[in-house]
């Protein structure tokens, strides 16, 4: 029987030891094979989403905006283009813009009833006046005696009508003006040259002449 004995004790060590030998998942604990953990693969940032900074490419020239105004017209602005024998090596524009110019200094005789108005205008014209009746807008049946770009011509005119008795007064003659200017984007150098052409060939100094360089491109950013 003692080999019935020894045979149950040795069982018995077997399962006590058994479970930690195995590991706690009941199976062979895995051994390092020499390969290396396995690297999540990252996914490329989507620019769109802001993720990165986009990076101009690198020795990309810098380019000069010029703008020059004011033109006349648009018509005369695109002879300037035109008459250009850089066309096709820069980008040329038109551009419109509404300006506010200085007022007019207006004389005239404040509204009055329509039938008052045209009885004091005829006789004003009788008399060899240089004057209209005004048919419009906030100063209608007024009598327009002069507009002026002087104030000094216009209260010179006021004083006069005055002399003469007529309720004449002056007000501002607001008024603006559609105006033209020529852009274009080229090389530093061959800016400067067509500068110099377009003033050559437009004949006049013009109010303005900027040259600057032309802002990048803004790229989305994201912080990490």
């Amino acid at each position: 029987m003692r080999w019935v004995a020894l045979l149950l004790l040795l069982l018995s060590l077997g399962l006590y030891y058994l479970p930690d030998y195995l590991g706690p998942s009941g199976g062979m604990a895995n051994v390092a094979s020499g390969s290396l953990p396995r690297v999540v693969s990252l996914k490329s940032p989507d620019p769109e989403r802001g993720e990165i900074k986009v990076v101009p490419p690198q020795g990309a020239p810098v380019l000069s905006c010029v703008r020059l105004g004011w033109i006349d017209t648009a018509e005369r602005a695109r002879a300037l283009i035109n008459s250009q024998s850089f066309v096709g090596e820069a980008v040329f524009t038109v551009e419109e813009e509404g300006r506010n110019l200085p007022p007019l200094y207006w004389v005239l005789i404040p509204p009055q009833p329509r039938e008052v108005a045209l009885r004091q205008f005829r006789d004003i014209q009788r008399q060899g006046m240089d004057s209209y009746l005004v048919t419009g807008g906030e100063n209608r049946n007024a009598i327009s005696l002069g507009l002026f770009e002087h104030r000094e011509s216009a209260i010179s005119m006021l004083e006069e009508k005055k002399r003469q008795n007529l309720n004449a007064v002056l007000v501002n003659f607001p008024r603006n003006q559609i105006s033209y200017a020529l852009t274009f984007e080229a090389e530093p150098n061959l800016a400067e040259e067509l500068v110099q052409a377009v003033k050559t060939d437009y004949g006049n100094d013009f109010d303005f002449v900027e040259i600057r360089p032309c802002e990048g491109v803004a790229t989305p950013e994201k912080n990490p």
